[in-house]
């Protein structure tokens, strides 16, 4: 795995509750999740309450669903803060929510609650520079666009930004079936332009493109 961190200015930090995941959430993306472990749906209708977010990071080593005796799980340290947009409780214990990806951040430290809610203390990354898509990365794009008409509406973000580097780079790193590992390596780069690269390379080399 590889990183080019944002900026190297030091930014405040903040807590965040967390929850690790066996997934990559990029920011702009969405990222429906079922939830129903207690500690988790206290935390979303906490975070629904005062209008903020939580962190997602991937899950290195234990797994998402917690038993009584576990330890928390291992995860990386640069994950992305996921707002609910939307959800339902379709039945009790069970909650349904979209979120929508934000900004990226690192955990600089965190804790343990009792209820087993892991709360970061986070600093954000600094968004990437602002490029539009080149001319050599069109067929990205298109590509884009094709997978965008498969998936659906439902699962792919609103706003369209195909002339956006940044924005076609993230919804191909988590839309493409990349090992999370790569994934996660995506998103920590903080240069669309090499973003689009790697990605460019490795749907030339399958043939893609």
């Amino acid at each position: 795995m590889f990183s080019i961190f944002a900026g190297s200015g030091e930014k405040r930090s903040f807590p965040v509750p967390l929850f690790p995941l066996r997934t990559v959430l990029f920011p702009g993306g969405l990222l429906p999740l079922k939830i129903f472990e207690q500690r988790y749906i206290d935390m979303a209708k906490a975070c629904l309450k005062d209008e903020r977010p939580f962190g997602v990071c991937m899950i290195t080593r234990g797994d998402e669903v917690a038993s009584s005796s576990a330890s928390p799980p291992d995860f990386v340290r640069v994950g992305t803060l996921a707002r609910i947009i939307d959800w339902e409780m379709p039945q009790l214990g069970i909650l349904h929510v979209m979120t929508s990806g934000g900004d990226r951040f690192q955990v600089k430290e965190h804790t343990v609650e009792p209820s087993g809610l892991i709360v970061g203390d986070v600093a954000p990354i600094a968004p990437e520079a602002s490029h539009p898509l080149p001319e050599d990365c069109a067929p990205l794009a298109k590509l884009l666009e094709v997978i965008a008409a498969r998936i659906g509406s439902q699962s792919f973000p609103a706003a369209h930004r195909y002339d956006d580097a940044s924005w076609v780079g993230y919804r191909l790193a988590e839309l493409l079936p990349l090992p999370l590992t790569i994934k996660q390596s995506m998103l920590e780069i903080n240069d669309a332009l090499v973003r689009l690269s790697t990605l460019r390379r490795f749907l030339s080399d399958q043939g893609l493109i």
